[in-house]
Formats: structure tokens, C-alpha cells, sequence
């Protein structure tokens, strides 16, 4: 189940969000669309990266089934650049960087391994019929 808080004006369709949560975990998820200051400040607080990002991922660890999976806040400004540039819907774009945000909260990596979470999220942007891959696309 897929919570979505939306900070921002925008108007989402949250049809194909459902599905891709419901299929990526049955755990609550919730998902916070802000703007660029807003993720800036928490990339600041929380990595120590003082500029905006596209996504950040906060998992909760518990044992218990019913916990929550964890959060996933993404910059709308960012969104919407990176569709423009990229010439795929806004949707397409929040799509991909809610599965990217959800391989996170599923404990992977892709700065870390050795391309375990290429392949999974290149399989989902698949089985969705998404858009090029985010990691995929920043490669090269």
C-alpha cells in the first residue's frame, strides 16, 4: 500500500504508483513529493550532500510484518526537468524514481554492489514498459 503525501501543487495520478508498490512489497510505503529546497535540506541533514537530489529513500528496520517499509520523498522540481529533458511524461518520471526508492528500502545499493540493483530495477522499469533506467541513463 502506497501513502502519498504531496507537498507541492502538482496533480498526480497515483494509479500506476498503487500498482508498482503493491508489486515491489505488500508493506506500507509512503511517498513525499516536495520541492527542491525541501529535499535539499534533507539530503543535507541526512547525507551531508548540501544540493537537491531527485529521490531519498529512509528505510525502517523492524522485524515486525506490519511495520511500515519506510519513506521515499522526491523533488517534483526535479521531476518535471528531468522529464522535459528526457521527453517522457512527469509520470514516467515519478515512476522510476519510486521503484529506484523502493529497491532502496528493499536494502539495495547500486553505490554499493555489484549490480545487483541495476538488474532488479531494470527488470521492474520493464514489467511496467517505463523509460530508460535512472541508473541506467546516469552510467555514462
Amino acid at each position: 500500500m502506497l501513502t502519498l503525501t504531496n507537498e507541492t501543487k502538482s496533480t498526480i495520478d497515483e494509479t500506476m504508483l498503487q500498482k508498482i508498490a503493491r508489486a515491489m512489497s505488500e508493506r506500507e510505503v509512503e511517498l513525499i513529493l516536495c520541492d527542491d529546497a525541501t529535499i535539499r535540506t534533507l539530503n543535507r541533514e541526512h547525507r551531508g550532500i548540501d544540493r537537491p537530489t531527485d529521490v531519498l529513500s529512509f528505510p525502517l528496520e523492524s522485524s515486525f510484518p506490519e511495520t511500515p517499509l519506510g519513506s521515499i520523498v522526491v523533488s517534483m522540481d526535479r521531476v518535471r526537468a528531468v522529464a522535459q529533458r528526457l521527453g517522457h511524461s512527469e509520470e514516467q518520471e515519478l515512476a522510476l524514481l519510486l521503484i529506484h526508492g523502493m529497491l532502496h528500502l528493499l536494502g539495495y545499493d547500486h553505490e554499493t554492489d555489484n549490480g545487483e540493483m541495476r538488474t532488479l530495477e531494470s527488470d521492474w522499469i520493464r514489467r511496467f514498459g517505463l523509460p530508460e533506467s535512472l541508473i541506467v541513463r546516469t552510467e555514462g
